[in-house]
């Protein structure tokens, strides 16, 4: 059993299939099966369980995985001090952030960072997939969930609080809700998952309520659904991000405001897979997003 061996099955297993694995190391998919046999021939044992789709390691594999992530890690780190000493800050950060919060928020702490490290390559997804974040080959992910997966590092980045909200144009015809059973009725203007229920989770001290949404405008873009509430149709359920320098104009009112409002998820996380080595880019990249977030009062424990 050599390193290289080693590593070869931390990458197969990170990709989640052969092919993507031959992909990535830009090699045919029957070389790499043919390095992956012979490494099993030479431990003795299966290492990973393969179905049409999917590899998944056994028992043995994984621990073998396991020595074989700290190995490359360990390598990645030394050739990174050598190919950047004496340089300024250089490398890649693949960065995925919701469609909403990474425009609304988010947008102006990348073009600081940039500006910060100019050697750095900042390339940057604006999307809400939550499954299967890390097989995209991406080194960090911010979502908005209520508990973050278990198998992931999840930096708190705040709280995300959801407000009612609507024109006042639409208020003088309307009216505002005044009960979440108000909702019900509402024309409503907020984002959905597709092919689910849509659900509002409201919090009033230890209360919790649960109401379902029949939304006649839904988006997964927040700059189109915060046009429809500032062109008076409907009642918006946004995060208060989308709409706060309106509501500091007046140009949007607010209803509900005792109550706690959620529908994705309570908190901002910064997600990253556990023991994946972080190249100084990266790392820079995350202390400086981390710090943004605390700066801005919704950053949370780390």
């Amino acid at each position: 059993m050599d390193v290289n061996s080693l590593t070869l099955l931390v990458d197969i297993l990170d990709a989640g299939n052969l092919s993507e694995a031959a992909r990535r190391l830009k090699m045919s998919r029957a070389n790499v099966s043919y390095h992956l046999n012979q490494l099993e021939r030479s431990v003795g044992l299966q290492l990973v369980r393969r179905t049409t789709r999917r590899v998944e390691p056994t028992e043995i594999g994984l621990r073998l995985y396991e020595h074989g992530r700290t190995i490359r890690n360990a390598l990645l780190a030394a050739r990174e001090s050598v190919t950047t000493l004496g340089q300024s800050l250089q490398g890649r950060v693949r960065l995925s952030v919701p469609s909403g919060y990474g425009q609304l928020v988010m947008s102006d702490w990348l073009i600081a960072f940039k500006r910060l490290y100019p050697g750095i390559v900042l390339d940057v997804m604006f999307e809400n997939r939550v499954e299967d974040l890390m097989r995209d080959e991406i080194d960090i992910a911010v979502r908005v969930m209520s508990e973050p997966p278990q198998n992931l590092v999840a930096r708190d980045m705040g709280p995300v609080r959801y407000v009612a909200c609507a024109s006042p144009e639409f208020v003088r015809t309307h009216g505002m809700p005044a009960t979440l059973d108000d909702l019900r009725t509402a024309p409503l203007i907020t984002a959905a998952v597709i092919g689910k229920q849509l659900r509002l989770a409201a919090y009033l001290r230890d209360e919790r309520h649960e109401v379902l949404l029949e939304p006649t405008i839904i988006s997964e873009n927040f700059l189109f659904l915060r046009q429809a509430v500032l062109a008076g149709l409907g009642v918006g359920l946004v995060p208060d991000y989308v709409v706060q320098d309106d509501l500091k104009l007046g140009a949007v009112l607010t209803a509900l405001d005792a109550w706690r409002l959620s529908i994705f998820g309570t908190h901002m996380y910064m997600l990253y897979m556990p023991d994946r080595h972080h190249t100084r880019a990266a790392a820079t990249f995350i202390d400086f997003v981390l710090k943004q977030a605390q700066g801005s009062g919704r950053g949370g424990a780390t």
